[in-house]
């Protein structure tokens, strides 16, 4: 695996990452970190201060590039400004489906990266010295970026992502990422294995496998579920988390391997979208209602105690009161501890732009996700109450938002847990007593330090066994 080293023959500038979208997002501006770093740049600490600001795109949902629109407008204002030679450049999603209206429409941006060209931008940003328009969109069918070591300039210094698989074969009709990230290829397991080894020797004390639908992942006969129970096995006192999951294929033989494994978390985030078949063979989702929760079942009866998580696509092409409804009525069925909920934005290029009307009037869209989201806070917050009582191993991420007097941490099953720093570190683990709740977040009391290994072997009710 490379680790970037400082190439003292270049002129060494600034530069700034800000990133928009996805997990995968982060992990990405995590590659470009390296590879600015090894051509001998610095990461500024803010846009203002940087020669070189990119801004790491998502085209999933219409609000998310109105903000981009947006923060270019003000990063190319600040060169009529002090900063006249500073140099702003898209990368991701966006600058693959929206490259001419960014370079000649607009006019904001100097050079344009799609999310498989990170290798070319010291070569972009020379054209960009030399007044030449700098763009490089073209999709991959092997770049994996698996011999390039992320480094990671932000995030808790506790947690990290770890990409494992690029692009997406499944060709959902609303989804516009095969079409920006290309087709779907798997990154060798014993790159991940290596870059999963490091962060352990770098104390990072929990890993999320990253893919648009892991289940999907295949290096040579090595399949994703081999990958988790290779991944677990790198260090017993780091916990282990993965997203996407797609339910189309979720194997019966990582349940097995989440159940009987301590530090692989209790936390599946599994995609629904709807709950009406009707409308899930429109989005070309290839299962059914009665399919998805035959499913979220047999996740249940094999993992005692799993935290879910969905999202929810409200107001889709054609669909109807009823059609609605089924998706409430799916939503109360499976009761999910955590839900991305969104009203449909057309994506061109996607199956839905070319086939179907985006008809569902914007008031109606409005209404049916405040219906949405008002059940899931009712449910997330019936949920939480069950903890009260329970004592959950909580990873300590940092001081909490509101109250610095105080920590923060999350359970395994995801769960974000406020309770007093006491003499307690970022990273450490600590048992904790939950004593109160919201629908966002637990409150509780810490009983001690411990471990995972410890934890397991000390807690009473099998429910916690793995918490």
């Amino acid at each position: 695996m490379i680790t970037p080293e400082k190439d003292n023959t270049l002129d060494s500038k600034t530069y700034f990452i800000e990133t928009y979208g996805c997990q995968m997002n982060f992990a990405d501006s995590e590659i470009v970190n390296s590879i600015m770093i090894e051509q001998g740049h610095k990461a500024a600490d803010t846009p203002e201060n940087a020669d070189i600001i990119f801004v790491n795109t998502c085209s999933i949902r219409d609000n998310a590039e109105r903000r981009v629109w947006d923060r270019l407008k003000y990063f190319r204002s600040l060169r009529t400004r002090k900063q006249q030679n500073k140099t702003v450049g898209v990368l991701g999603c966006m600058a693959e489906r929206i490259r001419e209206k960014f370079l000649d429409e607009e006019k904001l941006v100097d050079l344009v990266v799609g999310p498989d060209a990170y290798r070319d931008i010291p070569n972009l940003l020379e054209q960009v010295e030399d007044g030449r328009k700098a763009v490089n969109v073209l999709l991959s069918l092997e770049e994996t970026y698996a011999d390039i070591a992320p480094v990671r300039t932000t995030g808790n210094g506790v947690s990290a992502f770890v990409s494992i698989m690029r692009g997406c074969d499944n060709m959902c009709s609303f989804c516009v990422v095969p079409f920006t990230r290309g087709r779907e290829r798997s990154r060798s397991a014993d790159s991940i294995i290596s870059e999963i080894t490091a962060l352990s020797e770098q104390n990072y004390k929990e890993v999320t496998l990253l893919g648009q639908n892991v289940n999907s992942y295949n290096d040579n006969g090595t399949t994703f579920a081999q990958l988790m129970y290779r991944a677990c096995q790198v260090n017993p006192e780091m916990r282990i988390r993965f997203s996407t999951s797609h339910p189309k294929d979720f194997p019966d033989e990582l349940l097995s391997i989440i159940n009987e494994q301590p530090n692989i978390c209790n936390y599946i985030h599994i995609p629904a979208q709807s709950g009406n078949s009707e409308l899930l063979k429109k989005m070309r989702r290839p299962y059914t209602r009665e399919e998805y929760l035959v499913l979220i079942d047999r996740m249940r009866e094999l993992i005692p105690g799993v935290a879910l998580s969905t999202d929810i696509i409200t107001g889709f092409c054609g669909e109807t009161e009823d059609q609605h409804r089924d998706t409430l009525s799916l939503m109360e069925t499976v009761n999910y501890d955590l839900a991305y909920m969104f009203a449909y934005s057309e994506r061109e290029r996607t199956l839905a732009h070319r086939k179907y009307e985006d008809d569902i009037p914007e008031e109606v869209k409005k209404r049916r996700l405040s219906e949405i989201i008002d059940l899931q806070m009712k449910n997330q917050e019936a949920q939480n109450a069950k903890e009260v009582g329970k004592t959950h191993l909580v990873l300590v991420e940092g001081p909490s938002k509101r109250d610095e007097n105080q920590l923060c941490g999350r359970t395994d099953t995801n769960k974000m847990v406020v309770f007093d720093r006491k003499d307690l570190e970022r990273g450490d683990y600590a048992a904790v007593r939950i004593t109160s709740h919201t629908a966002a977040t637990l409150k509780g009391d810490v009983l001690h330090k411990s471990s995972i290994q410890e934890f397991q072997q000390h807690s009473a009710a099998p429910v916690l066994q793995h918490a």
